[in-house]
């Protein structure tokens, strides 16, 4: 199944890719590489929930905000790659979680995003990745979500 396939069997609808928020690239193309900005959990370009997971934010929320910015990353690929078809896979996922202190479940709420880019990736969706916990975020956003797929060689 192909992961716009997969996508729409999933309920996912992506949106318009989301504008960088500073003086920076939505995406970056070095060799096969593509590397994606970190994306926020931007829904219509407002953020629907700000603060700290583990104080203001339960995990499970934690998750679907970090749900909604791992989708917005996979919008962001479809544009920069020119489609899904190019993707070869996903490399590595860092995510930021914005965290009260003592709070230590950042691996959970990043499962979130690992799940989903397997899910429509499939074993290719299989990657490395980084969770860490943070002060705070840009927005007051709860997670923070960047991404290296690999592309297809050009001209395969």
């Amino acid at each position: 199944m192909s992961p716009d396939e997969k996508l729409k069997q999933l309920g996912i609808e992506l949106p318009p890719a989301p504008r960088p928020l500073g003086s920076y690239v939505a995406a970056r193309q070095s060799g096969d590489l593509l590397f994606i900005s970190g994306m926020l959990p931007l829904v219509g370009g407002e953020l629907k929930r700000t603060g700290l997971v583990g104080k203001d934010l339960t995990p499970e929320e934690g998750q679907e905000e970090a749900r909604i910015a791992a989708i917005n990353g996979l919008a962001v690929l479809r544009d920069a790659a020119g489609g899904f078809d190019k993707v070869a896979g996903c490399v590595k996922v860092t995510g930021y979680i914005a965290s009260a202190s003592g709070f230590t479940g950042q691996p959970g709420v990043l499962n979130a995003v690992s799940d989903l880019v397997a899910e429509v990736f499939g074993e290719a969706g299989k990657h490395a990745r980084v969770a860490v916990g943070v002060p705070v975020l840009p927005m007051g956003a709860a997670v923070e979500v960047e991404f290296i797929f690999e592309l297809e060689p050009r001209g395969a």
